[in-house]
Order: C-alpha cells, then structure tokens, then sequence
C-alpha cells in the first residue's frame, strides 16, 4: 500500500481512530466495570482479604499494590521504549504488539477469579502495561502524522473520540449488566450470577473493541524509519539520558523546578484518587441492594467525565482572570475539602455529590497542570524531553500514591483512612505552590 502523505486527512483520522480504540479500557476496565466486578467476587466468597505469595492481603490492597507495581514498570520502561522508537524503525510493531498484549489480556480477565488469583492478577497486570506501552508509541507518531500546525487539533480530537466511544460502550455495558434478561438466551445470563457473567462478557468486548478499531489505524499508520539499525546501548538508554538532562537543567530554573515539585506532590493524591474512586464506592457506601450499587457506581463514573468536561473549562477561565497558580491553589484547596469529607461518605446521594465535585476539580488540575507546566519551558529547550520527564514524574507519583493508599488501607483495614491521609498531599501542594516566583 503507498503511505499516505503526511497531514492528509485519512491518515489523520487513522491516528485518531486507536483513540476510539484503546480509551475504552480506561473507562470500563480501569475506572467502571471491574471494580465493581472485582468486589463482587469478595463479597461473594464472604471474604474481605486473599493470600498472595504467602502474605494475606486486603482485596482493596492487593490491587492497589498490583496497579503501583505496573506503574513502576511503565515508569520504566516509558524512556526505555521513547529512545528506540524513532530508531528501530518499524515501530508500528511496537505499537501492535503492546495493543494486542493489553486487549487479550482484557479477554482474559473473563476467567478472574480468586481461585485462579495469580492467572487473574497476572491479566490485571498485563492489561495495564498493554495500554500505557502502545500510547508510547502512538504518542510518537502525532509529529510523524501531522504538521505542527495540525498538530493540538488533532491530539484534541483524538481525546474527543476517545473519550465518546468509551462512553458508547461502557452504556452498551451498563444495558448488559443491568437488564441481562433482554439478551437471547444463548448468551446464558440467566440465574443468580447472570450479572456476573455480564461483567465478565464486558471484559471480552473491552478487548475485541480495541482489537477490532485499532486495525484501521494500524492499517494506514506509516510503518516507521526506514533504516535497519540494531538497537544498542547508547541508542537504548537515551531516553533515561534525556530525563537526566532535563533534571541537571532544572538548576538553572527555579520556577518551573519549584512548580514541578508541588505538582509532583498534588499529583500524587489527584492521581490515587482517580484511580481507587470506584473501589472506594463499591467497599464503603451504604447501597440498597447489589443492582442499585452497580447502577450507582456507574452513573457515578459518568458523571465525572461529563463534569470533567465543564470544570476544564471553568478553571482555563478562571485562570485566564487570576492566574494559574492562584487557581491551582484553591483547587488544592478543595480537594482538601473533599478528601475530608470523604470519610464522612456513606450513603449513595453522598457519594454522587462528591463525585460531582471530584468531576469538577479533576478536569480542571488535570488541563491547568500541563498547560502551566508547558508556560513555564524554557523556550530554547527541546520540549519533548521536558515532557517526557514530566509524564515520568506523574508515573512515578501513581506509584507512591497507591503503595501509600494501600498500606494505610491494609493496615487500618479502611479506605477512609486512606482517603484523609491523602489530604497531606494537597496540604502539601498549597504550600509548595505559594513558593513558585511570579517570575
């Protein structure tokens, strides 16, 4: 097949297209479906905790500590795989083989169970690593693609697409889990366990969604360099060199070090909260039944990306009229708020208030966090590394969080405990952030 010229609009809807593709593992698998599927399985058994590798473990902990350690690897691996993917050439198949990896692995969390942890835990994993590791590479290929003028249309676009069809079949999901009886009965979601099997059917149509949609992209996407060079070591640890650059550059810039320290620390807890929302919701909210808890917590997931969407908008506003940093301080601020009432949390109506207000103040220090970031470069200084440093540092952040979370959970066997403790962080942010100079 002849390559599409760059900036062509087919090509570009091709880049796009594996947005549509792959964002519907974070929304089902990471944030909605599974969490509630992997509680379920607890409470089924009657059984709050498991043994693993000889240790006994909390169920909230154990995937906390699991999701931490995947995060290391990708924190890892991400300079890794950015300093040979413009190298190799070929890095489509880099790119295919981290999408295939993290969708049959999504297929595989159909056979999760207890009695088969390290095989399910192991799926878990490998889903996790498939998703981060292909958008290394399709990350590298927006340059590739399109001109730089194309460029922040396209990446919002690609966001834009992702994040609706997520949403389609997360609803779709949502229909299979709650009314099962509407399906033939060939699918078998019959009987008590009918919206388990449903669970378990969403896992699989995760997988064959991103198989099935990524194809157009990775049809038209240009293969890579056309070179034959072998990987070696200065060629494998640029990535690492580049990120150790840009720290020895910090020195000279107090601002933007300073800045990136306390978005460092707020991250920490923004990042941990996004992530054990939903097992939070489903171990400690007062629920009337199993049907309105998996209805709940859905819905409550939707409602933080819908706010999501308002309050990015909101804070850009607020930030063109008093600045950013002053706007990042009062959402600290709430997130504060919100991190102490949180423990407080336990009845469904409590819940969606404060999964409204974390919608709002997650969009918006998500946008303000990166735009600042990139206000405060260097002009003369290469970006892209900057950047990459930057994504690290967020990693690394996931890392802390949720080892943190999840000790605190294991230990006082709560998640409230956590949740409060997490408001240091912020605390902790406020403080740091007041000592970024104006100039």
């Amino acid at each position: 097949m002849k390559q599409l010229e760059k900036g062509s609009s087919k090509l570009l809807n091709a880049w796009v297209s594996y947005d549509w593709a792959n964002s519907v593992y974070s929304l089902v698998i990471a944030s909605a479906i599974f969490p509630i599927y992997y509680g379920q399985l607890f409470k089924n058994k009657g059984v709050q905790e498991i043994e693993v590798f000889g240790i006994v473990l909390k169920n909230t902990a154990l995937i906390s500590f699991v999701t931490a350690f995947a995060f290391l690897v990708v924190a890892f691996f991400s300079p890794l795989l950015s300093g040979i993917a413009d190298y190799v050439g070929n890095k489509k198949n880099f790119m295919r083989f981290f999408c295939y990896l993290g969708a049959f692995s999504c297929i595989g969390l159909y056979w999760f169970d207890l009695d088969n942890i390290y095989f399910s835990i192991a799926c878990y994993f490998f889903g996790l690593i498939g998703f981060w590791g292909s958008l290394v590479f399709y990350n590298s290929y927006l340059p590739d693609i399109a001109f730089p003028e194309q460029q922040d249309r396209v990446s919002a676009r690609g966001y834009s697409m992702g994040y609706i069809g997520s949403v389609v079949l997360l609803l779709l999901n949502l229909v299979l889990v709650m009314k099962p009886e509407w399906f033939p009965t060939w699918f078998g979601l019959e009987g008590p366990d009918a919206k388990m099997k449903a669970m378990r059917y969403s896992f699989i149509s995760v997988g064959v969604w991103w198989i099935l949609f990524s194809q157009y992209a990775f049809y038209y996407l240009p293969t890579g360099n056309e070179n034959t060079n072998k990987v070696h070591s200065g060629i494998l640890f640029n990535g690492f060199k580049e990120l150790k650059k840009v720290w020895h550059q910090l020195e000279d810039n107090i601002r933007l070090k300073r800045y990136l320290v306390s978005f460092f620390v707020y991250s920490i807890a923004v990042q941990t909260v996004m992530l054990v929302a939903t097992y939070f919701g489903e171990q400690e909210i007062s629920w009337a039944d199993d049907d309105q808890k998996t209805q709940g917590l859905i819905v409550s997931i939707l409602l933080i990306q819908f706010v999501a969407v308002l309050g990015a908008v909101i804070t850009s506003r607020a930030s063109e009229k008093f600045g950013n940093i002053k706007v990042l301080i009062v959402i600290n601020f709430i997130w504060i708020i919100i991190c102490i009432t949180a423990f407080f949390v336990t009845l469904p109506i409590h819940f969606y208030i404060t999964a409204g207000f974390v919608g709002l103040v997650m969009g918006g220090i998500q946008a303000l966090s990166r735009s600042t970031y990139s206000k405060f470069l260097p002009e003369t200084q290469d970006t892209a590394s900057y950047f990459s440093f930057y994504d690290v540092a967020e990693k690394i952040g996931i890392v802390i969080g949720m080892v943190l979370y999840g000790v605190i959970d294991q230990i006082t066997g709560s998640m409230r405990n956590s949740i409060v403790f997490l408001a240091l962080f912020f605390i902790s942010g406020v403080i740091l952030l007041l000592r970024v100079p104006k100039k």
